[in-house]
C-alpha cells in the first residue's frame, strides 16, 4: 500500500498537469479566435499614419477600402477581382491573376495577422522578386494596416481604418437650394498631355429644392464615363448625390458655402471623401475630389460653354 501512494500521487499529478495544459491551449486559442474575428467586416481608409510623410503625399496602405471575412481559421481578402483564402496557420496558398501565380501565407501573431505576398517564378526567370508584407492589428481606434516592401529595409506605409459606422459623420451647414445657384450652366473643359480629353458638367437652375445635372468624359471622340448629378434640398440643408455611370448613387453632405464655394463630404466612402467646387472671380469653375485627412485633391477645370 505504501509503494502504491507515490504512484497514485504522481498520477493524480500527471493529469493536473495534462489538464492545465488543455486548459490554457484552449484559452489561447480561444483569445486567438476572439482577436481573428475583430478584422472582420468591411474596412474604409480613415488616415495616414507613416512617420515623416508629408500631408499631401498621404494615402492608403492597402487600397481606400478593405474588405475581410474570417472563418473556419482563415482570413479571406476579398478583392473585386479575387477572393484569397489565407489559413492562419501560415499554409500557403497560390492565387492565379491574369497569367501571373502570386504565393500568399499568413499567420495570427502577437495581436496581429500578418501576411504576405510573392511573385512565383519559373525556374530560369532571374527578374527580382518583390516581397510585400501586411500587418492587420485590431485597435481600439479601429484597424492599423502597415505595408512593408522587401521588409526590413524596404519601404513601409501605416493607415488607420475604420467600419462606416464607426465614422463619424460631418455636421451638415445650412443653405438653400437657391444658395448655390452659381452653379448652374453648363461647364466644359480638357485634361491631357494633349489635351485630348473631354469634360463636362450641365447642371440646372435650382427648382423644387433641386439642381440636376449630367457630366460625361470623352476621350479622343470616344466616351469613358458618364456621371448622374443630384443637389437635394433635406431638412436645414443640402445633400449631393453621385451616380457613375449610372450605378449605386452615393450621399455627400454639404458642410461649407460661400458665394463661390461648396464642399461636400461623406468620410464613410472609400473614394471620393470630399467633393469640392470653385468659382474663380474670371469666371471659371474649379471641381476637386480627394480624401477628408490629407493626400493632393485630383483637380478638374471648367469654362462656362460659349465663352
Amino acid at each position: 500500500m505504501r509503494n502504491r501512494l507515490p504512484l497514485l500521487t504522481a498520477c493524480i499529478l500527471l493529469a493536473a498537469a495534462i489538464a492545465n495544459t488543455i486548459a490554457s491551449a484552449s484559452s489561447a486559442h480561444a483569445a486567438q479566435d476572439t482577436g481573428v474575428a475583430a478584422l472582420d467586416g468591411e474596412w474604409i481608409f480613415v488616415e495616414d499614419r507613416t512617420e515623416g510623410r508629408p500631408v499631401e503625399q498621404h494615402q492608403p496602405s492597402m487600397s481606400n477600402r478593405v474588405r475581410l471575412r474570417v472563418e473556419d481559421n482563415a482570413v479571406t481578402l476579398i478583392r473585386s477581382d479575387a477572393e484569397i483564402r489565407m489559413p492562419i496557420d501560415g499554409t500557403p496558398t497560390d492565387i492565379t491573376m491574369e497569367g501571373r501565380v502570386s504565393r500568399y501565407s499568413g499567420q495570427w501573431k502577437d495581436g496581429a495577422f500578418i501576411y504576405q505576398s510573392e511573385p512565383v517564378r519559373e525556374p530560369g526567370d532571374t527578374r527580382p522578386v518583390t516581397l510585400i508584407r501586411w500587418e492587420l492589428r485590431p485597435t481600439d481606434e479601429g484597424l492599423l494596416a502597415r505595408a512593408s516592401v522587401n521588409p526590413p529595409d524596404g519601404f513601409t506605409s501605416l493607415a488607420l481604418y475604420r467600419h462606416p459606422q464607426d465614422i463619424d459623420l460631418p455636421t451638415p451647414a445650412q443653405a438653400t437650394i437657391d444658395d448655390i445657384a452659381w452653379l448652374s450652366g453648363a461647364w466644359t473643359g480638357t485634361r491631357g498631355s494633349e489635351n485630348q480629353i473631354s469634360i463636362e458638367e450641365r447642371w440646372s437652375p435650382p427648382l423644387g429644392g433641386s439642381m440636376l445635372a449630367t457630366s460625361r468624359t470623352v476621350s479622343r471622340g470616344s466616351l469613358r464615363a458618364f456621371e448622374y448629378l443630384r443637389i437635394l434640398r433635406r431638412d436645414t440643408g443640402l445633400v449631393y448625390i453621385a451616380q457613375p455611370n449610372g450605378g449605386t448613387p452615393t450621399e455627400f453632405v454639404l458642410t461649407e458655402l460661400t458665394d463661390t464655394r461648396a464642399v461636400f463630404e461623406n468620410p464613410r466612402h472609400d473614394f471620393p471623401q470630399r467633393i469640392t467646387y470653385n468659382l474663380a472671380p474670371e469666371g471659371q469653375l474649379t471641381a476637386t475630389i480627394g480624401y477628408i485627412n490629407g493626400g493632393t485633391p485630383r483637380t478638374f477645370e471648367f469654362t462656362r460653354e460659349g465663352r
